[in-house]
């Protein structure tokens, strides 16, 4: 059952953000966008990620988000899955690194998408209780 492609469950139109946008704007996109994690992009390269839980941890007053840029405090050297990594690899990463979600790229680095553990929830519940 998790033998399918990742590519099959992953989100395609990506929301991202730059090194030089700000922790401000970030915090706006992650509230008004209703997400808990941003890949940071060069172009179309994945160069790190930047997450909510990380803002938290950061333990700055909001007041200070519209000075910090994003390339200050993103996590660099970010794992990533390629499209046709199986949906199993993407669940054993998440479970064992204690990730959230993992952007899917090709061998280029070029973002593709994002499978977050709520996509693999989804995934894992659909097959177990299907619509008919």
């Amino acid at each position: 059952m998790m033998n399918e492609p990742i590519s099959s469950i992953m989100t395609v139109n990506v929301q991202t953000v730059t090194e030089d946008q700000t922790l401000s704007e970030v915090l706006g996109l992650l509230k008004s966008k209703k997400l808990q994690h941003l890949p940071v992009v060069n172009g179309k390269k994945l160069v790190g990620i930047i997450s909510s839980s990380k803002l938290f941890w950061l333990n700055k007053p909001h007041e200070e988000f519209d000075k910090i840029k994003v390339g200050e405090v993103m996590t660099r050297g970010v794992a990533f899955l390629e499209p046709d990594d199986k949906v199993g690899a993407a669940a054993e990463v998440l479970m064992e690194h204690l990730f959230h979600a993992i952007p899917i790229c090709n061998s280029d680095h070029e973002l593709l998408g994002i499978v977050s553990s709520y996509d693999l929830l989804k995934y894992q519940f659909t097959k177990e209780y299907p619509a008919n």
